[in-house]
């Protein structure tokens, strides 16, 4: 039986750049050992990966009105079908390596229900990567000379047990707002949210945004404001990697060191908290310390 099961529902391979960088992320997945793939979705060129891959592929997955695949589904079909106690919902333009694996074995360890997150470093990748022997070392390298460790607000795979969010709203892939309910509602429940950063490196393969309407990213897509809506409003979409109760550090559990975004976060939240009875706009106006910057450089001027 595998240790965790990996699921995702990529782009379709009919942009050249899109169909390497998700090459490359899948062919990462299956040399990790003690894990399953499992690639949901339709898209033109995903079958033939699948089967070149040797991984598992399901087409039947749900999708909104306009066709984008929906979490709730991808997280069902991989309860179902998965063979693992552990699933891991990832992008498919991730590169992992053995160290997400140590990470999934330390975490599970630690508690029964709990999820996973880090944050990714981004890098340029301007041709298929060569899984040569001593790839990781030299991939590694590379990464860190680029430096671009991505800022906390955005994640990119979450890690938890099956017996964890049973009850997914219908959030679209690929648009803003699940990731951050999926750590709220983690922390409403009282699972460690485990920042695995200072243990893993994650490799988000750079990309543009011409799969989406406009090539724009994807903040102020329609499908976006419905993400919003089903997380219960921008309250719920607020929560980062800052919000992690617990990071995984050298295979133990520590309680995250106090930095000043954390110390703003945390006021955030305490604001919130007192005023929770305003209108959603004012509040946002009251506890978001980006607009008090804002208002103050106005006063100034």
């Amino acid at each position: 039986m595998p240790l965790l099961t990996l699921f995702s529902a990529p782009k379709p391979f009919t942009n050249p750049h899109i169909a390497m960088i998700q090459r490359n992320a899948f062919k990462s997945w299956t040399l990790l050992p003690e894990v399953e793939v499992i690639l949901l979705g339709e898209e033109e060129g995903l079958p033939e990966a699948a089967r070149e891959l040797g991984v598992k592929h399901i087409a039947h997955v749900s999708r909104n009105g306009t066709g984008i695949p929906l979490i709730s589904s991808m997280v069902q079909l991989a309860r179902e079908d998965g063979n693992s106690d552990l699933l891991c919902i990832i992008n498919a333009d991730m590169i992992l390596m053995p160290d997400f694996l140590e990470a999934a074995k330390q975490a599970v360890k630690l508690n029964d229900k709990f999820v996973l997150l880090s944050q990714r470093w981004d890098y340029d990748f301007a041709a298929a990567l060569d899984f040569a022997e001593g790839w990781e070392t030299r991939l590694r390298e590379s990464v860190r000379k680029q430096n671009q460790l991505h800022r906390p607000a955005g994640s990119d795979f979450f890690l938890f047990p099956k017996a964890c969010y049973q009850d997914i709203p219908n959030f679209t892939i690929g648009r803003a707002g699940w990731d951050n309910w999926m750590i709220y509602q983690a922390r409403m429940q009282d699972w460690p949210v485990i920042d695995c950063t200072p243990s893993v490196m994650i490799i988000h393969q750079n990309h543009d945004y011409s799969h989406l309407p406009g090539g724009k990213p994807h903040y102020n897509n329609p499908d976006t404001d419905v993400n919003i809506r089903l997380a219960g409003g921008q309250a719920h979409i607020r929560y980062t990697i800052l919000d992690a109760t617990h990071q995984l550090a050298d295979g133990k559990l520590i309680r995250p060191k106090m930095t000043s975004l954390r110390f703003a976060r945390r006021f955030e939240l305490f604001l919130r908290s007192i005023f929770f009875f305003l209108p959603e706009k004012t509040l946002e106006n009251i506890a978001r310390p980006k607009r008090w910057k804002k208002r103050f450089k106005k006063l100034f001027k």
